[in-house]
């Protein structure tokens, strides 16, 4: 078809529209009509179309996941103090970030029988948990250091914990909540981002925060990895003052 100069050509593809055989002839396609001089040549399609939207997903991902990791250490590192310390705190919350993933795959496939995950979300599940996970390590945290400081590592730790926990976990149920009623509607990436954020949610409230984290931190703090540079100072192993003779 002709049309002001203009030429559309119209092709089926032999393979199915979302494989790789595919997407490798919509490359070889567009490698071939962009060698022709003066043509300035378009490749369109649905399969052109959902090759796209993969690649720049992967590139926003391999941009966007590790700026936030970045910004978020710096963040936890000033607020304790430490090196080392904000590393495991971001390992738990990509922990449960891969964890929840990992899950949310079996369910998609054997449960809800999806074809696939949507490219997009793993994203938009990342930047949710990273943020309610480092939420919640912030707030418990300060409180562990706050009560470390008046009673010891070990009791000021259960202290805050027992602050804490009650806050967290119920902000944690109301957030899964609100998250699991996307799965109501009908669409499929709201279900797979409805589900993965709210048993992501879950897994960080009650189990890693409130056992991994804390666990970890009293570990560090009781002398395991003691040391200003690796976690904040032991607020119980600091020397008494000297009396005035």
């Amino acid at each position: 078809m002709t049309k002001d100069g203009l030429a559309y050509l119209q092709g089926t593809l032999a393979s199915q529209p979302d494989s790789a055989a595919a997407y490798a002839t919509i490359d070889r396609v567009r490698a071939t009509v962009h060698a022709i001089p003066g043509a300035n040549a378009r490749v369109g399609g649905g399969t052109a179309v959902a090759l796209d939207v993969e690649r720049y997903a992967q590139r926003d991902r391999n941009l966007i996941i590790p700026l936030v990791l970045v910004v978020v250490t710096i963040i936890l590192a000033l607020l304790l103090r430490a090196i080392v310390a904000p590393l495991v705190l971001i390992g738990t919350v990509v922990l449960s970030f891969g964890a929840a993933l990992g899950v949310s795959a079996l369910v998609f496939k054997h449960l809800f029988g999806f074809a696939g995950a949507d490219t997009s979300m793993p994203l938009f599940a990342f930047v949710f948990l990273v943020a309610l996970g480092i939420d919640y390590n912030f707030f418990l945290m300060t409180r562990v250091r706050e009560e470390a400081k008046r009673s010891g590592t070990r009791r000021g730790a259960l202290t805050g914990l027992a602050a804490t926990g009650g806050v967290i976990t119920s902000a944690g149920l109301v957030l899964a909540g609100t998250f699991a009623t996307l799965g109501t509607l009908p669409l499929v990436i709201l279900a797979e981002i409805g589900f993965c954020v709210a048993f992501g949610v879950l897994l960080d409230t009650i189990i890693v925060r409130s056992v991994l984290v804390t666990a970890r931190s009293t570990w560090n703090w009781a002398g395991g990895c003691g040391g200003p540079v690796v976690w904040p100072p032991n607020p119980s192993r600091r020397s008494p003052p000297k009396q005035p003779r």
